[in-house]
């Protein structure tokens, strides 16, 4: 099925920037894409962790901190570990893109390796273990299918941390996750690993390359678990008669059940591999083991073949023996195209390619007393034994590898600050050969070579390969469009394009709303460097106008005062009595005169119904004098108009006489 139409994640860019071109391979944890780095304008690998996985909270802060601890490794043998992030749902690695192929697919190819291709691949592969022991930082996954062959002959180690990062993923706390085929005893029994689980894997790996199998088989993964647990690695040559002394001495080491038996740590056992490498000659370095029939006793699986599986351990009592669940999956077929050479028709069933030598008996059919006197022996002394050998032949022989040996190392010439070509030149001076990458800088000028690995004065082999990072110069970035945005969305666009927000100035602007974007410094559309602060101007909306003072003006006048400042009557109830201000004139306003507000505001305004109206005594018939005291306690003011001379001084009329605003005057006639 066309994968294009099954994965959704073909075509999609994560976090702006990653682009997903194509399946590389998929497994238990993760999916493996080609990628494009649209920023860099270089492939990737990029490494999705399954949905399952990146739903869990624990599991995702794990495999963070994992990616965080495997990128502080620097090494030329190490899968160079570039970005972590996650985009929506997806959580991913972006890793160095290799080209070649996998140690599985040599063995599956070749079989059995020689002793100088083991030591070729070996070497480099512990080397990269030791860097990374020596930063606290465990592999857990050591197997053929993590150690990539690229096309340029380096040795490279990938998957760092991973196997730990999935132990997040369980309902407790002390479950493992592995191979079962390359599984340390204590990983099994007590589901805890250190620096030496990794060597343990390591010397299977060993055992696999030398022997074409790994050391224990069976039908189920909790048998290859029980193995590992309760038998000793069987020594090589008892596979493969051609694997000398020195080799099996190596792998019995590395692979002892105990592991304080066992090398400290990946730099231990490459010194002890490196004794060894240098006590053989060319006629046991170059030949080709043979490998035994599928059906060998004490012999497991062909390398790829039968059952592999990841097996998930959780922590028991030691001596209560191992509990062990496992989830088993089948592998392909081994084969190249058309199948293995002397297979059935099918290509399924591999005929031998080893024919015992005459007198040769496999370790399991050997005397049952005699073999575990030497498994003892060799338990016992092979620490002791190492170390002589060691001391002894470093003085002997370590001249001749470390100087012309294939071994040798020389200090990575410094070419940093050169141009690329000039630094190519160098290193071939130096018989060493190069590759180029690219990387933007803000310091280093473009052409020029930013960084090395090796770094300078570091050991590279005589014929390896130098990096070369070449300066691309700053990294440039188009100013995105923020006019006309919200505040929020134009800091969002700032940050998304790798740039920085600057001061942000607050201004009136008649015109904008609030919040809106007038412009921004540098402007959109223009070039700058990458993280470059840009300076944005928002607006405050409209500028506030002083509200008039309204009091005593009557409405038509205060209307037209609100309508001179870009503001708007609105009126309370019916109006309230007051005995000051005039009926129909501005009593009191909202907001009061002099405050400041936004263009647009309503203020609102009470009129005055002028005073409140009483009852007038009736006051006709009385005297003058008396009519205007009875007037005066009732709150009127009193005008008296004389009728002939008002001689009787009695009040004839009075104007008005029934009801009449509260101080209002009241005119009296009198005769």
């Amino acid at each position: 099925m066309d994968t294009a139409l099954t994965d959704p994640l073909l075509g999609r860019e994560l976090d702006g920037r990653y682009r997903v071109r194509s399946r590389i391979a998929r497994g238990g944890m993760a999916t493996v894409y080609l990628g494009m780095d649209t920023r860099l304008d270089r492939e990737i690998a990029l490494k999705v962790m399954h949905a399952h996985l990146a739903d869990d909270p624990q599991f995702t802060d794990r495999f963070i901190r994992e990616a965080r601890s495997t990128a502080r490794l620097s090494h030329p043998n190490v899968v160079q570990v570039y970005d972590q992030g996650q985009d929506g749902d997806v959580l991913y690695l972006t890793m160095e893109y290799l080209r070649g192929r996998t140690l599985r697919d040599v063995l599956a190819e070749r079989g059995v390796l020689t002793a100088r291709e083991a030591f070729s691949v070996i070497e480099p592969v512990l080397d990269a273990l030791a860097a990374a022991h020596r930063l606290g930082i465990v592999h857990r996954d050591v197997k053929p299918e993590n150690v990539v062959l690229t096309d340029e002959g380096r040795v490279k180690v990938a998957d760092f941390g991973l196997a730990r990062a999935a132990t997040a993923h369980t309902s407790t706390g002390d479950v493992v996750m592995g191979t079962v085929a390359y599984l340390a005893p204590e990983l099994v029994v007590r589901g805890v690993s250190d620096t030496r689980s990794d060597v343990y894997a390591a010397g299977i790996m060993l055992f696999e390359m030398l022997t074409g199998r790994q050391p224990f088989g069976g039908d189920a993964p909790i048998q290859v678990a029980y193995q590992h647990v309760n038998d000793q690695v069987p020594a090589p040559s008892s596979i493969a008669p051609q694997v000398p002394a020195a080799l099996d001495d190596v792998v019995t080491a590395a692979t002892a059940r105990d592991p304080d038996q066992r090398p400290a740590d990946a730099g231990e056992l490459l010194t002890a591999v490196r004794a060894a490498h240098a006590t053989l000659g060319a006629d046991q370095l170059d030949v080709r083991p043979a490998a035994p029939p599928p059906g060998s006793a004490g012999v497991g699986a062909p390398a790829g073949n039968g059952v592999a599986t990841e097996m998930f351990v959780p922590g028991a009592d030691p001596g209560a023996g191992p509990v062990l669940h496992q989830r088993t999956r089948a592998l392909p077929e081994l084969g190249p195209p058309g199948g293995l050479p002397g297979a059935s028709p099918g290509g399924k069933a591999p005929v031998p390619l080893y024919a015992p030598s005459p007198g040769h008996h496999p370790v399991a059919t050997e005397d049952a007393a005699l073999a575990v006197l030497l498994r003892r022996r060799r338990r016992i002394g092979l620490a002791a034994l190492l170390t002589v050998i060691g001391l002894a032949l470093a003085l002997a022989v370590g001249a001749w590898y470390f100087a012309d040996g294939p071994g040798a190392y020389t200090p990575t010439p410094k070419v940093t600050g050169m141009t690329a070509e000039k630094a190519q030149q160098t290193l071939t001076g130096h018989g060493l050969r190069s590759r180029t990458e690219d990387s933007f800088s803000d310091t280093v000028p473009a052409g020029t070579v930013a960084r090395t690995v090796p770094g300078a004065g570091e050991d590279v082999r005589k014929d390896g390969v130098v990096v070369l990072t070449v300066s691309r110069g700053p990294a440039v970035v188009t100013i995105p469009p923020l006019k006309g945005k919200q505040e929020a969305a134009a800091r969002q666009a700032i940050t998304d394009a790798h740039l920085t927000v600057g001061d942000v100035a607050q201004v009136y602007d008649d015109n904008a709303p609030r919040g809106q974007v007038l412009d921004s410094d540098p402007a959109e559309g223009g070039q700058a460097r990458n993280g470059t602060a840009v300076k944005l101007r928002v607006s405050r909306g409209p500028a506030p106008v002083e509200v008039p003072d309204l009091h005593g003006l009557f409405k038509n006048d205060a209307e037209g005062a609100l309508a001179d400042v870009k503001l708007t009557a609105q009126y309370s109830g019916q109006g309230k009595n007051d005995d000051e201000v005039p009926e129909g004139a501005i009593l009191s306003q909202t907001p009061a005169a002099h405050s400041h507000v936004e263009p647009g505001t309503a203020v609102t305004l009470v009129v005055s119904l002028g005073p409140p109206m009483v009852d007038v005594p009736d006051v006709v018939g009385k005297q003058s004098g008396e009519a205007t005291a009875i007037l005066e306690r009732a709150g009127f003011k009193v005008k008296l108009e004389m009728a002939f001379g008002g001689f009787f001084g009695t009040v004839r009329f009075e104007k008005p006489n029934h009801r009449a605003p509260r101080g209002s005057t009241i005119t009296l006639t009198v005769i």
